[in-house]
């Protein structure tokens, strides 16, 4: 069981790199957002158009701007996480306790 388990880690370890390299290598050209493709669209619709709102907050450059987005990633996977394992651990005490 446990061989067969490696084996299956292993496998979904080699669809996640695929999955982030693939379309890395077929796309060609910069990626940019959502944000920056709707305002592209939306300007080539309506060039009059005036945003209700400005920026707050404008990082001074792409690397912050890139460091920012990557904290506000891992706080949001570290929150998941811990509320993850804490109701993993609370369903096997109660498992641990009812036996």
């Amino acid at each position: 069981m446990q061989k067969h388990s490696s084996k299956q880690n292993w496998l979904l370890a080699i669809a996640v790199i695929a999955l982030a390299v693939v379309p890395l290598v077929v796309v060609r050209g910069e990626f940019s957002g959502a944000d920056a493709q709707a305002e592209e669209a939306i300007k080539e619709l309506n060039p009059s158009y005036e945003p209700w709102f400005n920026h707050f907050f404008e990082p001074p450059s792409g690397e912050v701007e890139s460091l920012l987005f990557a904290s506000q990633a891992a706080l949001g996977a570290g929150v998941i996480g811990y509320v993850i394992g804490l109701y993993r651990g609370r369903s096997e005490k109660k498992a641990k306790d009812e036996k």
